[in-house]
């Protein structure tokens, strides 16, 4: 008597996630989510940074320098989203650098940071090692930065942003600052972008360290 045939069965936990379902993935966006919330959550009033009755021109170097340094401990958070202001504003008049840095930054997380380490990257019938791949993007990074117009148009939108913040910092007089509010120098969005960075390299570090 013939055995009855076997009906193939897949396994859904055998079947590869794509790496945007990958919970290191999930955990990243979570942490950037509330990083981001809570370092916004603590800039100050716009109407505070552009009072007028608060500008006069510095009569030294010495003290403007000063003023920048007491403005950027206050107005820190304020002063890093123009930053990104001008970042943003750069990349938007140029689509096609938008869309190179984007594309960039997709190959990085979604080809490396957090693909599954079970799952072989293979392209045009070819199976790539995470060596080839990290040395690929590396080399594809280098390449985009520096020998491109995207590097420069990073560098000059930073320098116009650090233009603007040290203008209104040293033309801001600080002495109206600090009379209710004292606080550390570590504190507020600089901390926020060490909290992302360190979010960040504990979502992506055990798939990384899977490949090492």
């Amino acid at each position: 008597m013939a055995s009855p045939a076997t009906l193939p069965i897949s396994n859904p936990q055998s079947e590869s996630q794509p790496p945007i379902a990958t919970p290191a993935f999930r955990a990243f966006i979570s942490r950037l989510n509330a990083t981001v919330r809570n370092g916004l959550s603590q800039r100050r009033p716009w109407l505070e940074l552009i009072d007028r009755s608060s500008f006069s021109r510095p009569d030294t170097l010495s003290e403007a320098a000063s003023r920048i340094r007491k403005n950027f401990s206050y107005f820190r958070v304020n002063y890093v989203s123009l930053l990104a202001l001008s970042l943003a504003l750069s990349l938007l008049t140029h689509p096609f650098s938008l869309l190179v840095l984007l594309s960039l930054l997709a190959a990085w997380l979604f080809l490396y940071l957090f693909r599954p380490s079970d799952q072989p990257l293979v392209i045009g019938g070819r199976t790539f090692s995470d060596r080839e791949m990290l040395g690929i993007l590396v080399l594809s990074t280098i390449v985009v930065v520096f020998l491109t117009s995207v590097g420069s148009l990073l560098i000059s939108a930073l320098l116009v942003g650090l233009a603007v913040v040290c203008a209104h910092g040293s033309f801001r007089m600080p002495e109206d600052l600090f009379l209710d509010d004292q606080e550390p120098a570590n504190s507020g969005f600089l901390s926020f972008l060490g909290g992302a960075a360190s979010s960040s390299a504990a979502a992506a570090a055990p798939g990384v360290a899977t490949r090492v």
